[in-house]
């Protein structure tokens, strides 16, 4: 090997080895700080979402696709609706899941630590009934029902338990100081019920939904069936917090068809993302920025970008969600992969912190490594002197040092250190040949 090649490979060594404890603790407390801020979320992910070819089942599947791209797996996991969604949630089987306002008690939530990703869509109640059923009702004109009064004696499945459709009707029901015994209730699924109502085994059948739910689109084409114009939307919007008033405009489910016939009022509760406390934040951030591009667009209760929003939600508002909301999808998420970006993000101010203990520590790294080197040469000053002085107590002793001084000559010769310091090197051997001068004077 080139000696000056050599020399500069010594060089490097005494440096790393001289940087050493400065490199292992910047390791140790970026290891801490990873640990401590845990950046990358887990990999899977568990979704409540409800019945099979229902709102919540086909937006589970377009998560699931959303956040396959960021390599997160969403296990979807189907239930009875809402209700059952927000029990999930609190038994820890699920991460996140959709719930509609109204669906629980939503301060004892807040206790039970759950946070809102904020308002998605709405989703209306659809009270379906058949015509021939609402020609019965006294009182009625052109076999219509605008109240919930007029269900008095009628055959009305208000949904599984697990849905929060049943609930929420009980809520109404009281408003309108109605006995629920005044209705035949009925709790059946989703499909068995819309087959019972098509049956005429049953006179109204009621959803809380989506206008994406496929049972929904169906109904409102279906001759013989008729949707409650709810008179009194206002009203209801006005008693109940988790509830607003909406309308179908006319033409919109078909506009060649002139499906509705006319513009018919609503009330829809607004259904909201929940997670648990602990579900990790970039989770929360990436669901967030899903719901942006899957409920911005125009629908038909809404115009383009009103959706996601923080109004009418039951449930406060968690940090990531807020700040997707309000700024959109971080800078450096624009232009990195998530991961990276995330890791930046998180890591950052931990960085600045590190950056700030070790920047002080740092300049004992240059001492240190000339300490080291110069260490090499002045070692062997302490035998040149004592030499020296023994050659003072005992002169006649010369010869006998002059074989040690040639001894010490030969170490020094071996002495590698950087060329930089080299003239430390040829100064002690300046010194190592003053003291043979004097011994062989003696």
């Amino acid at each position: 090997m080139p000696q000056a090649m050599r020399h500069t490979l010594l060089s490097l060594r005494d440096l790393l080895v001289s940087a050493g404890p400065f490199v292992l603790l910047t390791v140790a407390l970026l290891a801490f700080a990873y640990w401590w801020l845990d950046p990358n979320p887990p990999r899977h992910v568990t979704l409540a979402t409800g019945p099979a070819q229902s709102a919540y089942d086909e937006f589970g599947k377009r998560y699931k696709a959303a956040l396959a791209v960021n390599g997160i797996d969403v296990t979807l996991l189907p239930s009875e609706g809402s209700a059952a969604n927000l029990q999930l949630l609190r038994d820890g089987k699920a991460d996140l899941g959709f719930v509609q306002g109204g669906s629980g008690d939503a301060q004892g939530d807040t206790q039970s630590a759950l946070s809102s990703l904020g308002s998605l869509f709405v989703e209306p109640i659809w009270l379906f009934y058949r015509e021939d059923a609402a020609r019965k009702v006294p009182g009625t004109t052109d076999a219509t029902l605008s109240n919930l009064a007029q269900l008095a004696g009628l055959r009305v499945n208000v949904g599984t338990q697990g849905s929060g459709v049943p609930g929420l009707m009980d809520k109404l029901l009281q408003a309108n100081r109605i006995d629920p015994q005044s209705i035949q209730l009925s709790q059946l699924a989703q499909t068995p019920a819309t087959v019972a109502f098509l049956g005429g085994d049953l006179d109204a059948i009621v959803f809380v939904s989506a206008p994406e739910a496929l049972m929904v689109q169906m109904l409102l084409q279906t001759p013989g069936v008729k949707l409650m114009n709810f008179a009194q939307s206002e009203a209801y919007s006005r008693r109940f917090a988790f509830l607003t008033p909406v309308v179908l405009p006319r033409g919109v489910v078909d506009l060649a068809g002139d499906v509705p016939p006319q513009n018919v009022r609503l009330v829809a509760t607004t259904t909201t993302l929940l997670a648990r406390e602990d579900t990790h934040p970039a989770l929360l951030q990436l669901f967030s920025q899903a719901a942006q591009t899957l409920h911005s667009g125009a629908g038909w209760f809404n115009r383009a970008h009103e959706f996601p929003n923080a109004n009418n939600t039951e449930y406060p508002l968690a940090k990531p969600a807020d700040r997707t909301l309000r700024n959109g999808a971080p800078l450096l998420q624009r232009y990195l992969p998530f991961w990276l970006a995330n890791l930046v993000e998180r890591m950052w101010l931990a960085l600045g912190i590190i950056v700030a203990v070790l920047l002080p520590l740092s300049r004992i790294v240059p001492p240190l490594y000339q300490f080291r080197i110069r260490s090499r040469v002045f070692r062997w000053y302490g035998r040149l002197r004592e030499i020296e002085h023994q050659l003072e107590v005992e002169p006649a002793s010369s010869p006998a040092l002059v074989d040690e001084l040639n001894t010490l000559e030969r170490h020094v010769g071996k002495v590698n250190i950087p060329l930089s310091y080299a003239d430390e090197l040829y100064a002690l051997r300046d010194h190592i040949e003053m003291v043979r001068k004097k011994l062989l004077k003696t």
